[in-house]
């Protein structure tokens, strides 16, 4: 009878420890599946893939934005063609080459930082150039920023990481905003991004005058156009 119950308290000694080795090891399994999980996220975050929606900040040091107005000035401007690059301009693109529509792209410039570039004026001319955009074009102590934002972006991929791309949205300058649409190229290499092309608008559908005749030294057509080579780094 003695061995039947120490028999009998064994063969339970054995199921539970049977049941707690059971345990252990599922729990450990599980553990060591959450564990591999957490780290493939880990990775993920890492080492995206390759055609997930990307961002990208804009540089302005390394970018080119320049007005194209052609000239109708007076005196000494006469006949010639005013260049002003924006300087100062900051904004973000992102891009998603399996979803183009998820693409967008926003860009705030600083208008005081507008000035004339053009190789045909000299120092002096540029300072009186630059002296009119700020008191009579673009007065940006009243209206300080210029800006872009999408509302839709189209287009399709042209080749290995390059895209055509139609850009719609609005553009508000001199406290107007009008809806424009700006065509662009687009090509990632690396962790760089860059957007070419051009564009124009009216000036007098936002109200940007062109000095008045009594100055008369930055007097521009109707019609300006905008051209861009602007590079954005990933983040």
């Amino acid at each position: 009878m003695r061995i039947a119950k120490l028999s009998g308290a064994m063969f339970s000694i054995a199921i539970i420890a049977g049941a707690l080795g059971y345990q252990f090891n599922h729990q450990s399994h599980t553990l060591l599946m959450a564990s591999d999980v957490a780290i493939n996220e880990v990775a993920d975050k890492k080492h995206p893939p390759p055609n997930a929606l990307q961002r990208y900040a804009l540089d302005a040091w390394q970018s080119k934005f320049i007005a194209h107005a052609l000239a109708g000035g007076l005196l000494w401007f006469k006949g010639h063609d005013h260049l002003v690059a924006v300087r100062d301009f900051t904004g973000g693109v992102r891009l998603d080459p399996d979803l183009i529509t998820a693409s967008s792209l926003e860009i705030i410039a600083k208008a005081g930082s507008m000035v004339e570039t053009s190789s045909v004026f000299t120092e002096p001319q540029k300072q009186i150039i630059d002296k009119e955009l700020r008191e009579i074009v673009l007065e940006p102590d009243k209206y300080p920023e210029i800006v872009f934002r999408s509302t839709s972006v189209t287009g399709n991929a042209a080749a290995n990481n390059q895209f055509d791309l139609k850009i719609a949205g609005d553009l508000t300058l001199h406290g107007v905003t009008r809806a424009i649409t700006i065509p662009a190229k687009v090509i990632v290499t690396g962790n760089d991004l860059r957007a070419q092309g051009e564009f124009s608008i009216d000036r007098s559908d936002f109200k940007v005058k062109a000095t008045s005749a009594f100055h008369g030294l930055v007097r521009i057509r109707d019609r300006v156009k905008f051209e861009f080579d602007i590079v954005g780094h990933r983040l």
